[in-house]
């Protein structure tokens, strides 16, 4: 019999790795609470009509990369491949325009696409997002801007670089397409099949294409800012003001056009060059017209999304840096504890049973040894799980009624009567010499 591996695009998430995703999830709601923004939890299955007119019908998500199915009534189900458009659709679903505006969510979760796996894309991937929806306000596209900088900062990573653009509304943006379109109408021939076929049907993602090849056919095509109307010029301008207002550094990047049809004027990416060719932490921009294109009445709205499995990358990199070399092989798996109780002899293991329980009630982290080991092999354990304070029961410790304390950071061992065990292990009395 064949061995069972995970999917090919999926990967588990093992306790040595999870602590730093809490680390991701935690810090996304802390920063995205201090703004204002409420959890949202939308199905992980949605109808496929939803992707195909928020989404767009002639995306690479829509046309190439949905997990999509028939269910036993025979409606077409498609698990979700982006945030945004189901955000919305609860936005109009549930009336929340009667909130007060703009009604400011954030959301973490499974993502669906079947793209090529490779070094941070994989098939089923874990976004965080934020949408500002019901106000057109540039200093709404800042914000989440900020926000999204603000959970890499406190993450405590450095080196990445925020992109900006502008990519116009359905206004200009037309005139800029047909530019598009004119300057690349002699070497057509040249570009990839991809972009051949985004030639015809959405010029603006040739801009986006990763090929070497079709990057430099269109390195002097002409930019919108060549193109925009008067709104789009000042939306722009009044991105970028408050982003100076916050002393956010940025770098206009016209190539950038995100891979959505309903994005109309901001579209940014926040890129970490130690992420190699996907080098993208995370991305969004405006979409003023998602709403009515899902049947409802004008709405603007500005988001991001951002992958966890890549700010992960860089905290690991960031991690086995600080270590060294060599440290990994010593880490703790998993988040390790505070206490660990060695045990001797199977009264001492009944008592020392109780104390780990107890010490967990109290909201210490505790654990002792369930390998039959020896005394030796579980102080190494012990410095394995990275355990703080080892308290070490045996049958002259029980005799004597009282234990030995042992702070592995600085080896002191200290004795300390059973019945003041807990408060003093838990931090709430002083140990004694």
């Amino acid at each position: 019999m064949a061995e069972l591996r995970a999917p090919r695009g999926t990967a588990d998430v093992l306790p040595d790795e999870s602590d730093l995703w809490l680390r991701v999830e935690e810090t996304v709601r802390r920063v995205c609470r201090s703004a204002g923004y409420g959890e949202i939890r939308t199905p992980i299955f949605e109808h496929t009509e939803l992707f195909e007119r928020g989404v767009g019908a002639v995306t690479d998500i829509v046309e190439k990369e949905m997990y999509t199915f028939q269910d036993k009534a025979g409606r077409s189900i498609t698990l979700r491949p982006e945030g945004t458009a189901p955000c919305m659709r609860a936005y109009l679903e549930h009336n929340l325009k009667g909130w007060p505006q703009p009604v400011k969510m954030y959301y973490i979760g499974p993502m669906f696409r079947y793209e090529r796996p490779q070094s941070g894309r994989f098939r089923q991937h874990t976004q965080f997002g934020v949408e500002a929806v019901g106000s057109p306000d540039p200093a709404l596209d800042a914000e989440v801007v900020s926000i999204l900088v603000g959970v890499y900062r406190n993450l405590g990573l450095a080196g990445f670089v925020i992109h900006l653009n502008t990519i116009g509304c359905p206004r200009c943006r037309p005139r800029y397409k047909e530019a598009l379109v004119q300057a690349l109408a002699g070497r057509v021939e040249e570009l990839c099949p991809d972009c051949r076929r985004r030639l015809e049907r959405n010029p603006l993602r040739v801009l986006d294409c990763k090929n070497e090849v079709c990057r430099e056919i269109s390195r002097d095509v002409p930019t919108v800012f060549e193109f925009l109307c008067d709104e789009c010029r000042d939306h722009f301008e009044g991105v970028t003001t408050y982003l100076r207002a916050l002393e956010l550094e940025y770098e206009v990047d016209p190539r950038i056009v995100r891979g959505l049809d309903y994005y109309t004027k901001t579209v940014f990416e926040v890129v970490h060059a130690e992420l190699g060719a996907q080098d993208v932490l995370g991305g969004g921009g405006r979409y003023d017209g998602l709403a009515e294109d899902l049947g409802g009445d004008h709405t603007p709205g500005v988001g991001f999304a951002a992958g966890i499995e890549r700010a992960v990358m860089v905290l690991k990199t960031a991690r086995a840096a600080s270590a060294g070399v060599g440290a990994s092989a010593a880490a703790a798996p998993g988040p390790g504890v505070s206490v660990f109780v060695a045990t001797m002899g199977a009264p001492a293991r009944l008592e020392g049973f109780r104390l780990v329980q107890a010490l967990r009630e109290r909201g210490v982290s505790a654990d002792l040894d369930h390998m039959d080991r020896s005394l030796k092999a579980q102080m190494k354990h012990a410095n394995r799980v990275g355990a703080a304070k080892v308290v070490i029961l045996g049958e002259e410790e029980l005799r004597a009624g009282a234990a030995t304390v042992k702070d592995m950071s600085t080896s002191e061992q200290s004795q300390v009567t059973l019945d003041r065990l807990e408060d003093v292990v838990s931090g709430g009395g002083h140990t004694e010499k």
